[in-house]
């Protein structure tokens, strides 16, 4: 049995998102947050048990601190594929009980798990007594007909009563499960007032907020009522939005900048084009890495049409102006 080593901080973190959070994006972030907690892309249970781990789990150790991501209903099946991962060393394991997709519906997990608390808890139970882990739990505020705070706090009292799961993150939307993934983001209202409540309310539970939240400003004000912030596409459509977290929330006197995140994925796009890795699959996370600055238009078509390579990407990176790439980020300050 080999349990995990240590519980990673939840105060600010990057929400797992399929076709968006893979390997080559952690990567990519690390260079912007020592100390962000980084998730996979959501993995199935069988496909763990019986896919290409490697492909699917494989990471550096640069990546972390980082966390698993695993989709189940099955409680045996969990245990053993929780089991098989720990192989691969992740700081935490986390069971989607929030993906409202139609997929996820004909196999039982993600969000149609809030319909069964009790189930979830004997998951968490399940792995905790194959692999010595304690699932952190990832959900939303209720499903279709759920209103207001009742139906959150009973899921929460429920799953934590099992005596296993912790830390619990709740995206701030509930599930409209007649509406696909994209509308499931937009359509259902924020309720972060209700996150902040279940803290009061469970004051000996970790408690992540996420939804909608879109730069450090916005972190710092819920970071007063939480233990934790998730962000979700803010960090891959905007990622140096971020770049003073690991000062501002961690407290770290780290200044990353632009350019030294560009050589370091210079240096990681040489050594993954010798493993035959396309040059795409790793630059199409750093395209809007110059966001709003000038050269962003020349960078933006570089990298989509014509960089191929580590010299390609520094001469790109030449477009954008000195005081622009070589400027660290500057502190938010949340209002008053």
């Amino acid at each position: 049995m080999t349990p995990l080593a240590k519980v990673p901080s939840h105060a600010f973190a990057v929400a797992p998102m399929l076709e968006r959070t893979d390997r080559h994006f952690r990567y990519f972030f690390r260079q912007i947050s020592a100390k962000a907690l980084l998730y996979t892309e959501m993995v199935f249970d069988l496909a763990i048990l019986h896919g290409d781990t490697e492909r699917l789990l494989g990471h550096r150790d640069e990546e972390h601190p980082l966390a698993l991501q695993i989709a189940s209903s099955d409680p045996g099946r969990a245990a053993k594929a929780v089991r098989k991962a720990l192989a691969y060393t992740f700081d935490e394991v986390n069971l989607n009980v929030g993906c409202p997709s139609e997929k996820s519906q004909r196999s039982g997990i993600g969000a149609v798990l809030m319909r069964t608390p009790g189930r979830v808890a004997e998951i968490a139970r399940a792995v905790y007594d194959e692999c010595g882990v304690r699932l952190s739990v990832k959900h939303r505020l209720g499903l279709d007909a759920d209103e207001g705070y009742a139906p959150l706090a009973r899921f929460v009292e429920t799953v934590a009563a099992g005596g296993v799961v912790t830390t619990f993150i709740v995206h701030a939307r509930k599930a409209l499960l007649s509406l696909d993934t994209r509308k499931n983001r937009e359509v259902p209202p924020l309720r972060h007032d209700l996150v902040h409540r279940l803290k009061r309310d469970f004051p000996e539970l970790t408690i992540v907020t996420n939804g909608g939240i879109q730069d450090l400003k916005a972190v710092t004000r819920h970071l007063e009522a939480v233990d934790g912030v998730m962000v979700g596409r803010a960090a891959t459509e905007d990622p140096w939005c971020f770049a003073a977290v690991d000062a501002q929330i961690f407290g770290l006197p780290r200044r990353p900048t632009r350019q030294g995140v560009v050589e370091a994925m210079a240096a990681y796009l040489d050594d993954a084009l010798g493993e035959g890795v396309p040059a795409a699959a790793i630059l199409r996370h750093l395209v809007p890495l110059f966001r709003g600055v000038p050269g962003a238009r020349h960078w933006r078509r570089a990298l989509t049409e014509s960089v191929t390579s580590p010299e390609g990407l520094l001469e790109a990176l030449k477009a954008i102006p000195p005081e622009v790439r070589l400027e660290p980020p500057k502190p938010h300050t949340a209002p008053t």
